[in-house]
């Protein structure tokens, strides 16, 4: 069970995005939806951003994961710029990564 998470938390990061869900399609369908968000990003007050990210699995299984880019991290400014900027105290949708 702690794989099939993990291959999810790393689904997640590498562009997939999270089921969405109906009464026609209750949790643990795959209905994927391309553009639905992945998670919410927050900048802290010293310019940190934090991504909370979720996915769905086909069988139920869900990932989430904290990931933190402080100033200074390789990724940091393509993470701000793929949130399309972020002041200390916003939060927001995270939309999908490309696909690699």
């Amino acid at each position: 069970m702690r794989s099939a998470l993990a291959a999810i938390l790393l689904a997640v990061a590498g562009g997939c995005s999270p089921p969405r869900h109906s009464p026609a399609n209750p949790p643990g369908t795959a209905v994927l939806d391309s553009d639905a968000p992945i998670g919410t990003a927050t900048m802290e007050a010293d310019g940190t951003i934090v991504l909370m990210l979720r996915a769905e699995g086909p069988g139920g299984e869900i990932g989430e994961g904290m990931i933190r880019y402080p100033p200074g991290h390789k990724d940091y400014e393509m993470v701000k710029r793929h949130l399309g900027g972020l002041t200390p105290g916003q939060s927001k949708p995270v939309p999908p990564f490309p696909e690699k």
